[in-house]
């Protein structure tokens, strides 16, 4: 059945009339299940707080694990809740700069820029944006994957390798 998925996939991507799918693909992603409510781990170089304006960047190998999820980046800029103040309150996004990967587990995400709405469920990765999925990739100018319904859509140039699972 999954060689059969893999096979349809392929045809569709190669098929003549399909001009959509060199613009865009939509393919399933694992999401994230507790949403907002998730405890976020941050681990980095340094860590720079400005009060007056709310925000809290954290620079140098930045590690984020949120549940079994992990996002790194030369840069994160944490961005909290309208009404909390810097450190002190729930996290709506992040926004990562740099060598931005994003995994969680079998399928792993590459880009130049990533933002993560939390709040949403939505990371929006922008730049030479690479995803893998197991033995099969994906590389486009942007990714959008929505963690509430575990789907990715990808645009910008498509291009992609799937293998058919016949060991060949």
């Amino acid at each position: 059945m999954h060689s059969m998925r893999l096979v349809l996939a392929l045809i569709l991507f190669l098929a003549p009339g399909t001009s959509v799918l060199s613009q865009g693909a939509q393919v399933p992603f694992v999401g994230l299940q507790e949403g907002e409510n998730a405890t976020i781990e941050v681990v980095a170089d340094s860590l720079g707080i400005d009060q007056a304006t709310g925000k809290a960047v954290f620079n140098g190998n930045v590690v984020i694990g949120i549940q079994g999820m992990r996002l790194s980046a030369d840069k994160v800029e944490v961005v909290y809740s309208a009404d909390s103040t810097a450190g002190g309150g729930p996290v709506s996004s992040l926004l990562a700069v740099g060598n931005v990967v994003f995994s969680n587990g079998a399928e792993a995400a590459e880009a130049n820029e990533a933002s993560f709405d939390i709040e949403q469920g939505e990371i929006i990765m922008t730049g030479d944006v690479i995803l893998t999925q197991g033995a099969n990739a994906l590389s486009g100018q942007r990714l959008r994957i929505n963690l509430n319904d575990g789907t990715a859509f990808i645009e910008g140039r498509v291009q992609t390798i799937l293998q058919t699972g016949t060991g060949q």
